[in-house]
């Protein structure tokens, strides 16, 4: 039997695939249309990028007992540092506006519910007296016709309801419910207001901080994007005041016109509530139209609920998308999405969040796109500080607020 061997292959015929090869490579290379090579570039890029959105967004959802304190104290410090950089602007010490801003902020929203108290205990008695006269009158209309429904009736009606709740384990659930959103209410309450200690005590410096993680080449396009970010985020919560305050107003005129009895809290309720988007409005609403149900009956509930519906599709369709979009420079189409979006991700909190959030990373983006940042890089600029100063190259963190 013969054996068959391989011949050895000679280093010429090795050059020659290799040069076949390669041509084979190119030809391929030199097929690809130019915008399918520039799509698939593209499309790679945005890939990745979202991709680590996602996984910040996942962690960040994951972490939301921390991260929302910690964004309801960016907010409430955006809207507490323009006043106490006033201050120091006016001479003041730094130390003393600080607390001059935290306890201005503390005494406007303690002396709000202590208003809407006053006038709640002033009014409630009455209330009380109309509500009974309600029940009594709905009593009154179930017993006629077409109803016909007896007083032993209503009652067994009565008890087989309460008797079906309490099947369902709905009040103990309620109640383990309430008992752990209390304890994290509590909790988030206490990080909101360290965190909007910090804040407003030490921003810049925390900011020149998170500047250091970044590479030093983008630390210097970074500290000016920060300050164009804080900005449109203290517009942002100057604007939402003038939507809150408009939306009180109306509605107050109106319980007012209406001569509803508990007409000073139910504009401090909606002033408050329109910053908690969706539920705030139709807790504040409802609120609004029970008032005026119980005190004047279902004629004054439908017109206060026309005047609530009227509000709130005046400040959906054109306060938010139009005052709001204006003032941050987003598109009103941007700014009804992104509250879509921010609802649908995250319910309430994304709702409350999406607005400032587009607003502050379009501001950022369109900064660092626009290249004003490499002024601070030319000598005499804002950023010709030594790199080892301070990491940002445009001095320390306390002199940049200083500065601002």
């Amino acid at each position: 039997m013969k054996l068959w061997r391989a011949r050895p292959v000679s280093p010429e015929a090795n050059a020659r695939k290799a040069i076949t090869g390669l041509d084979r490579k190119r030809l391929v290379e030199e097929s690809i249309p130019v915008p399918v090579e520039i799509a698939a570039q593209w499309a790679w890029r945005i890939l990745a990028v979202t991709a680590v959105l996602v996984v910040f967004g996942v962690l960040v959802w994951e972490l939301r007992a921390i991260a929302i304190p910690f964004m309801l104290a960016m907010l409430v410090s955006a809207l507490l540092a323009p006043f106490k950089s006033f201050l120091i602007a006016h001479h003041w010490p730094r130390w003393l506006a600080v607390v001059v801003a935290l306890v201005l902020g503390v005494v406007i929203i303690v002396g709000l519910i202590y208003v809407v108290v006053v006038e709640v205990r002033h009014g409630l008695p009455h209330l009380e007296k109309q509500t009974v006269e309600a029940y009594a009158n709905f009593r009154s209309f179930l017993e006629q016709p077409p109803f016909n429904i007896t007083k032993s009736q209503y009652t067994t009606y009565v008890s087989n309801i309460a008797a079906a709740i309490n099947r369902t384990g709905a009040f103990t659930s309620g109640a383990s419910t309430v008992a752990k959103t209390a304890g994290d209410v509590l909790t988030g309450t206490l990080l909101t207001i360290f965190a909007t200690v910090f804040l407003v005590l030490d921003g810049g410096r925390i900011w020149g901080w998170v500047v250091r993680l970044f590479p030093r080449r983008a630390r210097v396009a970074m500290v000016g994007a920060g300050a164009v970010g804080w900005r449109t985020l203290t517009i942002f919560i100057r604007v939402q005041l003038l939507v809150a305050a408009i939306d009180a107003v109306v509605i107050g005129v109106g319980a007012v016109i209406l001569g509803l009895p508990l007409a000073i809290p139910i504009a401090i309720i909606v002033f408050l509530a329109a910053f908690v988007p969706v539920v705030g409005a139709v807790v504040s609403g409802a609120f609004a139209v029970l008032v005026a149900l119980v005190f004047d009956g279902p004629w004054t509930a439908l017109i206060m609920l026309i005047i609530v519906l009227g509000v709130h599709i005046l400040e959906g369709n054109f306060l938010h998308p139009f005052i709001t979009g204006s003032a941050i420079r987003v598109h009103p189409l941007a700014v009804v999405f992104a509250v879509a979006a921010g609802t649908f991700v995250a319910k309430i909190p994304g709702a409350l969040f999406a607005v400032p959030l587009v607003a502050v990373v379009n501001a950022m983006v369109l900064y660092l796109a626009s290249g004003d940042w490499r002024d601070r890089l030319r000598p005499g600029g804002l950023g010709s500080g030594s790199p080892g100063s301070g990491g940002t190259g445009s001095g320390s963190p306390g002199e940049r607020e200083r500065r601002q």
